[in-house]
């Protein structure tokens, strides 16, 4: 018989300490490696499964007027609001079900977009109007159905999808379906809380908040709401909101690391031109649960900065009387026009009339006080996809279009201080020379320039007076188109007034033409030929010659401060020289005298309208041929001795100019009654 073999006891408890120090060894190297090695990086695990980031809204800054009166402001509104990291997911349903019967009492609406609707039979049927909706819905990204798939079916497969259990009627469950829907479709999670319903008023809301008491994750949070004051006063010139493309988020994004690709951003106008200045920055809220999900803590907050107040140089009551004017002096040319055409069964009389501008500037500084556009539109129901914008869109009027700062128009008569400028500093007339109109300039053959008179020998003032075409044709022709477009430059025709959002440099004859002859350079005289130029760019003319010749960059922006409007960050108020016209006073005053005339001689052409008004006023008018009706147009600065504002006026097919002219005199009414 074997016997067992003897073990030695020394030797069991000698490996036994090996594999308790091999065991030690190896947690301690585990936790040198969780702990040293990759610790950075595992505390950064462990914070994500415990940590939520919650992202809040920048507040855009507001656009005031020079007063500062608001134009962009916000607005404090109220919403519910659904929080994923406090509901109880158990009782959602009921909470839901809850607040749809306290909204509906409380005659509020909420965020209900399912493509499924109830009919007379209580049936389920699909909306008319969701035909892109309901395709989504079906789709293999969604929910994976057959096109042909029925409303029924494809509510039952939404209930399974979202979990909702028995026991609802019908109109509960498709309900809930839809809100449900709408949480997934605009990424409802514990770091995007939900809108429930939004735009609530301050009446409903202690109904609501009473209802919601004691639920957590329900919440009436205030918010913001950026809106126009006044809707269709210079939506133009303030611009507006719309989603962000994939190259402004490239761009924008490398300048600014805070833009996500859901912002909206400023697409035209001051909201674009200052989108920097007015976005502002969110804040993140990183809220703590433990792992029951109950939250412990708010671990780290970092405010949201608010976006800078950007004051406009604009004056609102001024741009009211502006854009009440041109609306009305364009529906009479309009409406006199069919009269006139209709008794003499002839077009061409304003019955083609349907859009204008104006610009009334500051002499001090070149700052826009008043700059409307017509026709306008409204601003707050303005949106780059909405139905509104489409309608917008198809008007032939263009509504859309800013005429003051972008549209270019033959501006006629008004150009032909300018050539009298510079023909009395190139010395090819003088104060006295004489030029005996016949009522028909025939240098050219092929470009005979007509007359309105026969005015007989007139010198630069008498033509400028009586605004006739026979001496400019003349002198233009002795001038030279070459001499001729170099003072336009200086005078702002052809040139970037310097303002801060969106211009157009026109049209300058012969520099910008793509062919000349000879001939063409009597036209360009009297304003027509190519020439084309914005009423921005008018304005600015008729108050560098206000200004003795020396004209300043053009501004809309006055100064930006802080949202609170606290501290001044910039000012743009200062002059800043743009050019110099190269006449000398002597000519200019020439030419201002000779534009006071137009006002107060009795055979001015604007004799009429101000003759006998409160202050004197400098001015040309002027009458522009295109296809269809006469354009109109109107230059003008007040006072006379001591300049204090410019005004240009363009009614295009306005055909008379006493519709131009009464809009600078509505203008210049308000100012001196301010």
């Amino acid at each position: 018989m074997r016997k067992k073999p003897k073990f030695n006891k020394k030797s069991v408890y000698t490996v036994c300490i090996i594999a308790t120090v091999i065991i030690f060894a190896v947690f301690t190297a585990r936790l040198i490696d969780w702990q040293l090695v990759h610790g950075d990086e595992y505390r950064t695990l462990a914070q994500r499964s415990t940590s939520y980031t919650v992202q809040t809204a920048a507040t855009r800054g507001e656009i005031l007027d020079k007063n500062g009166v608001g134009l962009v402001v916000n607005t404090t509104h109220y919403k519910v609001v659904i929080d994923k990291l406090y509901i109880n997911e158990t009782t959602l349903d009921s909470t839901l079900l809850s607040l749809i019967s306290t909204l509906d009492k409380a005659g509020e609406k909420w965020e209900d977009t399912l493509p499924v609707e109830i009919d007379r039979n209580g049936e389920y049927q699909y909306k008319e109007s969701g035909g892109d909706d309901v395709q989504s819905l079906l789709s293999t990204d969604f929910l994976n159905l057959p096109e042909n798939t029925s409303a029924d079916d494809c509510m039952n497969a939404l209930v399974k999808r979202y979990k909702i259990g028995d026991g609802h009627s019908k109109i509960d469950l498709r309900n809930l379906v839809s809100i449900h829907y709408n949480m997934e479709i605009t990424g409802y999670s514990n770091s995007s809380p939900y809108i429930f319903a939004e735009d609530i008023s301050q009446k409903s809301v202690s109904a609501i908040s009473e209802s919601t008491q004691g639920v957590s994750g329900v919440d009436v949070q205030t918010y913001l709401k950026r809106g126009a004051e006044d809707s269709d006063l210079a939506p133009h010139i303030l611009g507006a909101l719309g989603a962000m493309t994939d190259e402004e988020y490239k761009q924008l994004s490398e300048e600014n690391s805070s833009y996500k690709l859901s912002d909206s951003v400023g697409k035209f106008g001051i909201e674009h031109a200052f989108e920097e200045q007015l976005k502002g920055e969110g804040g993140t809220k990183i809220i703590k649960r433990n792992s029951d999900g109950t939250i412990v803590d708010t671990v780290q907050t970092i405010d949201a900065k608010p976006g800078n107040t950007v004051y406009l140089t604009i004056d609102s009551e001024l741009q009211r009387t502006a854009a009440d004017s041109l609306e009305a002096q364009v529906k009479a040319a309009k409406a006199d026009g069919k009269t006139e055409s209709k008794a003499k069964d002839k077009e061409g009389y304003g019955e083609d009339c349907e859009a204008g501008a104006v610009v009334m500037l500051s002499v001090k500084d070149f700052s826009v006080l008043a700059a409307a556009s017509y026709p306008t539109y409204d601003l707050n129901k303005y949106s780059e996809y909405g139905d509104y914008y489409v309608k917008l869109a198809q008007d032939e009027t263009s509504p859309m279009y800013n005429r003051a700062f972008v549209g270019s128009f033959a501006c006629g008569s008004v150009y032909k201080p300018c050539v009298a400028s510079a023909a009395l500093e190139e010395k090819v007339i003088d104060s006295d020379t004489l030029i005996n109109c016949t009522g028909f300039y025939d240098y050219y053959p092929s470009n005979v320039v007509e007359c309105m008179h026969i005015h007989g020998n007139l010198d630069v003032t008498g033509a400028i007076t009586r605004s006739c075409n026979y001496f400019f044709a003349e002198t233009g022709r002795r001038l030279g188109i070459d001499t001729m477009y170099l003072y336009a430059e200086k005078f702002g025709f052809g040139e970037y007034t310097g303002v801060e959002i969106e211009e157009s440099k026109g049209t300058l004859a012969g520099r910008d033409s793509t062919s000349w002859l000879p001939g063409n350079t009597v036209q360009a005289a009297i304003g027509q030929s190519d020439n084309a130029f914005t009423p921005l760019q008018l304005a600015t003319y008729v108050a560098t010659i206000a200004n003795n010749g020396t004209r300043l960059k053009t501004h809309v922006v006055s100064k930006i401060t802080d949202y609170e409007r606290k501290s001044i960050i910039s000012e743009y108020g200062d002059p800043e020289v743009a050019d110099t016209c190269g006449v000398s006073q002597k000519n200019l005053d020439i030419v201002k005298d000779a534009m006071l005339s137009v006002t107060q001689n009795k055979d001015g052409t604007a004799n009429y309208m101000f003759g006998d008004y409160k202050v004197k006023v400098a001015a040309k008018t002027g009458t522009a041929e295109n296809s269809g009706s006469d354009h109109t147009t109107f230059i003008c600065y007040a006072p006379f001795d001591d300049p204090e504002v410019a005004v240009a006026v363009v009614i295009e097919h306005g055909a008379k100019g006493k519709y131009s002219m009464q809009v600078a005199k509505d203008l210049l009414d308000r100012y001196f009654a301010l």
